[in-house]
């Protein structure tokens, strides 16, 4: 084992995590391509790597770009860069050498001062930024890109034989910026650094940060004058709905199709891989990868549609966003910025801003104080995130609703011949419908699971979903309850102690705040009576599932399921108060500690800290909102 021969990493970016380092390479050691900027057009007016680099920095900025899917550009370099924090857990699992962070050269590359691409030889890897669009707060906002974004390689794990894109965010100007600088703040970039590893530590799949550099001589104007910072993060890919969303504004048919291959063979494992129609009632509860079906084909009345490779890999890209927004909705995650370009075509959570995992449950919650109209509040996450995949349907549509055809050669050079049209558009419209069906299917299948899981149940019965489920939820909505303490609270619940009504209303106080009561409901003993009501029906399911005497084992399950410390917004706040106002650099450690082992009692930092950290939230902490800057 290597990992009894590095030098310990410098105290403020240790971390307790353990992971395995057998499969871990350095920076040099560690494969590298670039098969996103091999497979795709790039920006005419820089087609390669030396025609960027030749240009002056200043020239690289925003303006529109057509034809093209990215646009070679190198970050802006970084004065006195100070690597703040990493992330051990994501390093291991791209399979970079946690004791890399040691070293120079990743402090160099991850502040942007290093690329892996030589001007001499012409020969290496040359940074580039995404161009896509997108429809924000449902209204179309033309060309996006990655306007702060710079990626520099992609890598491969062969131990979990995944891939990684590898990105820089705060990094300078790009041709995507639009009007704004390319930088990000301290501020915004110590929020994704932690919740990124935050969801992938809950099992929601997760854009990755493997770094947090803070830039002292970057001073950046948002609502006030702020530090910069660049956080090195990765995905499997950072291609998004809105990446095709541009391209049918755009009309470009070609680079449609083109990116469509790409996805599926690049990106994905390949054709063969991408499922057929589930068949009715048949949904898997099985958590990992996407939930499989047969090749099928698909009948409307008398009339059959058969299914190509493009509507398989219409299904797996929705497929895996239902999943993901099912854990969201499991665990009270609440993006805040749904729009097309922050929907990943990999079913990531993904370009975090104004999130937060709810306090009270209030299903009406948004983290975004810009977003008035409620449209990405907590409760309308499901039906957002299946309004954005209907424009991905869009987007394909014409490769969807060519069924057989389209893979031939008329089609592919000529388009749609007249007469043809309107059954095209027809199969396509009714192939997106019943996709639409399978994601509520995917989504409940998946949101029953978890739910099951958390409330410590072995299997999930028709009448839970009333009776326990939604009864919940209810009953944390008129009370003011807090959603996730009260299913670790839950956890520790031993049902020899809720046997009869008294006992039950007694153990119902232990979901209360501190302050008492703060909902709708002020009458004490009527809300204790509620509480009690859904434990009695809950104690009977967990005996039947477990039966009598297993408590020590479900106990344990349930706190495997239920976290005891989330990032919340308040916590957040404080943390950046004390790295950036204070100077303090052990605390972001130690929160990140906490972050990627949420389930556990104790982190062996500082008992008293730990449980604040943990305990109820400040009365007037709760439900916090905050912008889009950053």
């Amino acid at each position: 084992m290597r990992q009894n021969n590095f030098s310990p990493l410098p105290k403020h970016i240790r971390e307790s995590v353990n992971g395995d380092l057998s499969a871990t390479r350095s920076l040099s050691e560690l494969s590298k391509t670039k098969i996103f900027t091999d497979s795709l057009p790039s920006d005419p007016k820089y087609p390669t790597p030396s025609d960027s680099h030749k240009a002056e920095r200043s020239e690289l900025g925003p303006r529109l770009v057509k034809g093209a899917l990215y646009t070679f550009v190198r970050p802006e370099p970084t004065e006195d860069p100070e690597l703040l924090a990493t992330s051990r857990r994501a390093l291991l699992d791209v399979g970079i050498d946690p004791a890399e962070a040691d070293t120079d050269d990743f402090k160099q590359l991850v502040s942007g001062n290093k690329i892996l691409w030589d001007p001499d030889s012409q020969t290496g890897i040359y940074p580039w930024a995404q161009c896509y669009g997108g429809y924000q707060f449902g209204q179309w906002a033309g060309q996006l890109g990655d306007g702060r974004a710079i990626s520099l390689f992609e890598s491969h794990n062969p131990s979990t034989n995944t891939s990684y894109e590898i990105q820089l965010k705060g990094a300078g100007k790009t041709p995507y910026s639009r009007f704004a600088d390319g930088k990000a703040v301290l501020r915004s970039s110590i929020r994704e650094f932690v919740v990124s590893e935050a969801l992938n530590a809950l099992r929601i799949p997760s854009t990755r940060a493997l770094s947090l550099t803070f830039c002292p001589h970057s001073r950046v104007q948002r609502e006030r004058m702020e530090p910069g910072a660049i956080v090195c993060r990765a995905a499997q890919s950072w291609i998004r709905i809105g990446t095709f969303d541009l391209l049918r504004a755009r009309g470009d048919r070609g680079s449609i199709r083109q990116l469509a291959e790409h996805v599926a063979t690049k990106v994905l494992p390949g054709w063969k891989s991408l499922p057929g129609k589930l068949p009715e009632g048949e949904v898997s509860e099985t958590a990992g990868e996407p939930i499989r079906g047969v090749e099928a084909e698909t009948v409307e009345g008398e009339r059959k549609y058969e299914e190509n490779r493009f509507t398989r890999l219409f299904r797996e890209i929705t497929r895996r966003n239902a999943q993901t927004v099912a854990a969201w909705q499991a665990y009270a995650f609440t993006n805040g910025v749904l729009n097309t370009d922050n929907t990943s075509i990999m079913g990531l959570s993904i370009d975090f801003g104004p999130f937060a995992f709810l306090d009270n449950f209030d299903p009406s919650y948004t983290p975004n104080h810009d977003d008035f109209m409620l449209r990405y509040s907590y409760k309308n996450q499901p039906s957002i995130i299946w309004w954005n995949l209907v424009r991905l349907g869009e987007a394909l549509g014409e490769l969807i609703g060519a069924g057989s055809k389209a893979d031939e050669e008329e089609f592919v050079n000529e388009g749609v011949r007249k007469g043809w049209a309107d059954e095209l558009v027809e199969r396509a419209e009714t192939i997106i419908q019943q996709v639409g069906e399978e994601y509520k299917a995917v989504f409940m299948a998946e949101y029953k699971r978890l739910m099951t899981l958390r409330l410590g149940l072995k299997k999930s019965k028709q009448q839970d979903f009333d009776e326990l489920y939604s009864e919940l939820l209810d009953t944390m909505e008129a009370l003011e309850l807090d959603f996730n303490h009260m299913f670790r609270k839950l956890s520790n619940v031993n049902t020899k102690d809720v046997e009869t009504d008294e006992a039950r209303k007694e153990v119902a106080g232990q979901f209360f705040h501190k302050e008492g009561l703060t909902g709708l409901e002020k009458d004490e003993g009527a809300a204790r009576e509620r509480i009690a009501k859904w434990l009695d029906k809950w104690r009977a399911r967990a005996i039947e599932d477990w039966g009598e005497g297993h408590d020590d084992e479900r106990i344990a399950e349930m706190k495997q399921a239920n976290p005891k410390f989330l990032p919340r917004s308040w916590i957040l706040d404080e943390l950046i108060d004390r790295v950036e106002k204070k100077g303090e650099r052990e605390i972001l450690n130690q929160v990140m500690k906490m972050t990627l082992s949420p389930f556990e009692d104790e982190w062996g930092w500082n008992r008293e800290e730990e449980e604040r950290f943990c305990g109820d939230v400040p009365k007037y902490n709760r439900a916090m909102q905050c912008s889009c800057s950053s």
